[in-house]
């Protein structure tokens, strides 16, 4: 029985965005419908809320295109204290300039912890800035003035303790310290503003959780800039074609201490909070889950240099080859198998596990491959084009597997 095509009309743009993630997944865009609707029929309902957002704010024409995309996408994440601290430990910062360029300094748990660890991690100076009018700005330390965008740098910390009774920082003996300041900022706050990305430039190091929406944006920034950094970001945005080649050349890698499962995020008041894992915690928080998150960075913290276990051996039954490559499919990384020493096709998850000095990135078998892979490369990993790959996906007995990266393990 034939499935029933059904037309509908989509925004030439949106459609061509659409299909460039799905084709990163390695899924076409009627298999992406048919995902949809079939939740649509579980749920009873859409799978997420449709209302009218209140808005709270009153930010000037000049001031609305990065606090427009907050509100629209809904990725104005504050990051716990707890998962900044477990990450950051792993890293050198000493004599070093840290910039918190994503943060509202009188709500961020990345200024929090640098500041209390400032003379621990011997740091020279920490900056922190803020978009303009933060849905969470004065909920934990007023700011005198009414809100706007702002900027704190610290250069040295009292004697004395900085954390109150009540577990808030004592913010004004800090800034009343010499050669520390807090002004605000002429613009709104935007990381790719003249003042900002100045600020960006005098700093060594970054430490932030950047809007997902704008991560590739944000990323690339950094590396334009040769910047350290240590940021947080969806594990998706690894196959993105500004993020892919960076983990290829080694220079980028995921951090230390988040390897699965999901994250638990602060969001402002006016979130809905209608997926599971959501809630309002004991101080009347609200937060939400993310699944997928992991630190993106290029400081060695160690871990990566750990090799993976190899506790499979291979055998042909196991291990079937693609229709349009000469490689093996390994569906998991912990099936990895020791006796292979030609090249793999591996879920993205592998990243977790990815020690550069144990296998060698190839490429990323994906929609995209056929027109972002070099014609030397393709030669090398035997790439066919096969009538179903959509641009160069893994088939394998017909069908097309989810994105790959091809991999094979280094001589010794």
């Amino acid at each position: 029985m034939h499935a029933p095509t059904t037309t509908i009309r989509i925004d030439s743009e949106l459609k061509d965005n659409a299909n460039k993630v799905f084709n990163g997944l390695g899924i076409s865009m009627s298999a992406a419908v048919n995902a949809f609707l079939k939740v649509v029929v579980r749920e009873n309902g859409l799978p997420f809320e449709m209302k009218v957002p209140i808005r709270h704010c009153t930010a000037r024409p000049g001031n609305a295109t990065l606090n427009h995309a907050f509100v629209a996408k809904r990725d104005e994440f504050y990051t716990l204290y707890d998962d900044v601290a477990k990450e950051m430990d792993h890293y050198d910062f000493k004599d070093k300039s840290v910039l918190c360029n994503c943060d509202d300094p009188f709500e961020s748990s990345f200024f929090r912890y640098f500041l209390l660890n400032f003379d621990r991690l011997g740091l020279k100076r920490l900056t922190c800035t803020c978009y303009s009018e933060s849905p969470l700005a004065g909920q934990e330390y007023p700011l005198e003035g009414g809100r706007g965008a702002y900027k704190v740098i610290v250069r040295t910390i009292p004697n004395d303790a900085l954390v109150r009774p009540d577990g808030s920082l004592d913010l004004e003996t800090l800034m009343n310290l010499p050669g520390n300041e807090l002004s605000r900022l002429e613009g709104n706050g935007d990381f790719r503003s003249a003042e900002c990305e100045a600020l960006l430039d005098e700093s060594d190091i970054v430490a932030t959780n950047p809007p997902f929406s704008l991560f590739r944006e944000y990323l690339t920034q950094l590396v334009n800039h040769d910047k350290k950094f240590v940021i947080l970001g969806n594990m998706n945005a690894s196959t993105c074609k500004e993020v892919f080649p960076l983990f290829k050349s080694d220079r980028i890698w995921y951090g230390r201490s988040i390897r699965s499962g999901d994250r638990k995020f602060y969001v402002p008041d006016d979130y809905p909070l209608s997926a599971t894992g959501c809630g309002v915690d004991s101080n009347g928080r609200r937060f939400i889950k993310v699944k997928g998150v992991r630190w993106f960075t290029n400081m060695d913290g160690g871990r990566r240099h750990e090799p993976l276990p190899l506790e499979r051996e291979y055998n042909e039954s196991d291990y079937p080859h693609y229709a349009n490559y000469d490689a093996i499919e390994v569906g998991r990384t912990s099936r990895i198998p020791s006796g292979w020493d030609g090249i793999m096709g591996v879920p993205i998850t592998f990243l977790d596990k990815y020690d550069p000095e144990q296998f060698e990135i190839l490429m990323l078998a994906n929609g995209n491959a056929r027109t972002s892979t070099s014609q030397e490369l393709l030669e090398e990993v035997g790439y066919r084009p096969h009538p179903d790959d959509r641009g160069g996906v893994g088939i394998l007995h017909g069908r097309r597997v989810y994105a790959r990266i091809l991999i094979r393990r280094r001589r010794k």
